[in-house]
């Protein structure tokens, strides 16, 4: 990357949005006329793909289904200096690109949120499930990894091309957002969030997120990656856990003990015991991949720092 211009790259992920498609490109286009628009087909049966290059927009495949897969295409294939994400619905406002793609290209900002849930986001959206899940998320995600970011799972963001080529790419699903915030959180990358406002599908576009089995991946891997971001916490929880269950169940047989100087409960002290044991493997667990995440976390900083030589 040696060229003095600043290059933008504006990706949207797209599953059968051809009635919508269009429009977003050309408002995308109109307020960032520099940037390149790439348009990711995620195998859509309604004619997205064409839709979007008669548009103007460069026009990629993924064959693999799911959000997560079109990203982590996406991250590996276009190099940019800053990365602007959206959805191929037209709920987000493309009067905000500007300021959310300044914001990385200063260097002010790693990942830009688009905050949604600060605005319009709960009157607009019909679905009270995805408005609670929201919350939850919201809640589960800054009390574990001690945040206060307002908005987790919008798929409005800008990133920098430090962050894009830093971040690996797990999930497959609509679970990628999660994974986004919960990596720079503990990464420890500059983050801003500013007011979106949000607007409703248009009549006739169906949103692709599942209410349950999708919010389920998003729990699944919000304890996922708490395991291995911070697994010493995690692993004492456990430990916690079994420590309180191997007490409870060992307590009559302790009493006993003490009354009479005889254990009659043996099974229950047997389970007692190692129910403690477990809960001494779960702490000791936890102690050795603590260390092992923090030279992980060691070992990234210094592949940033290469990252960011590579892109002078």
């Amino acid at each position: 990357m040696k060229e003095t211009s600043k290059r933008i790259a504006v990706l949207i992920p797209c599953f059968n949005e051809a009635k919508t498609i269009e429009k977003v490109v050309k408002d995308y286009k109109k307020v960032l006329p520099e940037a390149d628009i790439y348009v990711y087909d995620n195998n859509s049966l309604d004619g997205t793909a064409e839709i979007a290059k008669k548009a103007g927009a460069i026009v990629r495949y993924e064959y693999r289904q799911g959000k997560g897969n079109v990203i982590r295409t996406m991250f590996r294939e276009i190099d940019a200096d800053c990365y602007l994400m959206i959805d191929g619905d037209d709920t987000y406002p493309a009067e905000s690109a500007r300021e959310m793609c300044d914001l990385v290209l200063e260097g002010k900002a790693d990942m830009v949120i688009g905050d949604r849930l600060s605005s319009t986001y709960f009157t607009e959206n019909k679905r009270p499930f995805h408005n609670f899940g929201n919350k939850i998320v919201r809640w589960l995600i800054n009390t574990l990894f001690k945040n206060k970011i307002k908005d987790i799972m919008t798929g409005y963001r800008a990133f920098s091309y430090e962050f894009v080529k830093g971040f690996p790419v797990l999930s497959k699903g609509f679970e990628i957002e999660t994974e986004m915030t919960i990596h720079a959180v503990d990464k420890n990358y500059k983050l801003i969030e500013i007011p979106v406002t949000y607007r409703d599908r248009p009549k006739g576009s169906v949103s692709k997120l599942n209410t349950y089995s999708d919010g389920f991946k998003v729990l699944k891997t919000i304890a996922s990656l708490f395991k291995e971001y911070k697994p010493q916490m995690f692993f004492n929880i456990c430990a916690f856990i079994s420590l309180l269950v191997g007490i409870i169940i060992g307590i009559p047989a302790y009493i006993g003990y003490f009354q009479t100087g005889l254990v009659e409960k043996f099974p229950s002290l047997i389970v007692s015991c190692f129910a403690i044991v477990i809960a001494l493997l779960f702490f000791i667990t936890g102690l050795i991949l603590q260390v092992i995440s923090k030279k992980q976390k060691q070992n990234y900083e210094l592949y940033l720092n290469l990252l960011k030589i590579k892109n002078k």
